[in-house]
């Protein structure tokens, strides 16, 4: 694990500088000269709850942005950011940069991120990262504008087209590569036209990695070995080796499934159908879509950012895994000679 935060913040330091680019250019017919150009965001407060990586990844890509970092991390993993915290602090004092450039709130005590949450005058922007009872403590409590990472209730879609083969694969590895990440499938969908041939083979990879099932009761009457399914967990981020499973009449029934209990972070469809896949593309409507891959590709350095501090389920600012791009905003920068007003 060391060596891959190690890793991490090599790759972010290969990134581009984002700060200064301009995003788009143009000229109005009364002599402007328009540049969108990005900018930092200012300083950023990250909250966190038991990923030591989280306190390498958040500074690095605050840093790489032009950002000033706030790191609250959660007594689980308090030893682990102290220490982290540390060498990140040797490095920046190396470079000649100030050390307060990245700080570090070693109190454990929960009163401490309600007085970081009221700082609308200090801090610019709030990065949650953690379970459901914290974003939603941060998302009331909160004097300052919040990037949110809601929880990753991720669904897979086995279309009636799909491939058994790769579906069998992508399904194993959705759920089972690592269960406790975000980006782990939750939800098992599988049309019923191929549920009677797929199931028990899918069920029987699972089972072997040691995976609990639970599913509907179409899916049950199909492999015994599935346990019953019950409302809550289709609402349910298990973070952990339990997949729920639901057998579904076709494709619009597993885009109602979706659009009723989905997260919004990662949905995943099997298909070989080309009009299937596309009609999944446009209408699920989750931060990010997959045709024929993992739900465990949700991930920012998957996505070539190097790092990410988390996977932004909103519709403003940033929607997606949150990296170096992410961590800006821009200005217009307005050039003329001597223009004025008519």
């Amino acid at each position: 694990r060391i060596a891959g935060i190690a890793e991490a913040l090599e790759a972010v330091a290969e990134l581009s500088d984002p700060v200064g680019s301009e995003i788009a250019r143009w000229q109005m017919p009364s002599g402007l000269d328009i540049a969108r150009v990005r900018v930092p965001l200012g300083v950023i407060g990250i909250i966190y709850e038991s990923r030591p990586n989280v306190t390498a990844d958040a500074a690095a890509l605050a840093l790489m942005a032009g950002n000033a970092a706030i790191l609250k991390p959660g007594s689980e993993s308090m030893g682990s950011a102290r220490a982290i915290h540390a060498s990140l602090v040797a490095g920046l004092e190396a470079a000649g940069l100030p050390a307060a450039a990245v700080s570090l709130i070693d109190i454990p005590d929960r009163r401490v991120v309600g007085a970081l949450l009221r700082l609308a005058e200090l801090v610019d922007v709030i990065v949650p990262r953690g379970g459901r009872s914290l974003i939603e403590r941060v998302m009331v409590d909160s004097r300052i504008p919040v990037l949110a990472h809601l929880e990753g209730l991720c669904h897979t879609y086995v279309h009636a087209s799909a491939d058994p083969a790769k579906a069998r694969r992508i399904v194993l590895n959705a759920k089972m590569r690592r269960p406790g990440i975000c980006g782990a499938t939750e939800t098992l969908l599988i049309d019923a036209a191929v549920a009677d041939a797929l199931l028990p083979a899918i069920a029987d990879d699972l089972i072997a990695a040691g995976c609990e099932l639970r599913g509907c009761t179409q899916a049950r009457a199909i492999d015994p070995r599935i346990g019953e399914a019950s409302e809550a967990d289709w609402r349910t981020e298990y973070l952990d080796a339990i997949l729920s499973i639901r057998v579904v009449p076709g494709l619009e029934a597993a885009l109602d499934h979706i659009s009723r209990y989905s997260s919004g972070h990662t949905e995943a469809i099997v298909a070989e159908d080309e009009a299937a896949l596309e009609t999944f593309l446009k209408r699920v409507d989750s931060a990010i879509v997959l045709a024929n891959a993992s739900t465990q590709f949700a991930d920012g350095g998957e996505f070539g950012m190097g790092a990410e501090i988390g996977i932004a389920t909103g519709r403003l600012h940033a929607r997606g895994p949150v990296g170096v791009e992410q961590l800006t905003t821009f200005k217009y920068v307005v050039r003329a000679d001597g223009l004025t007003r008519p």
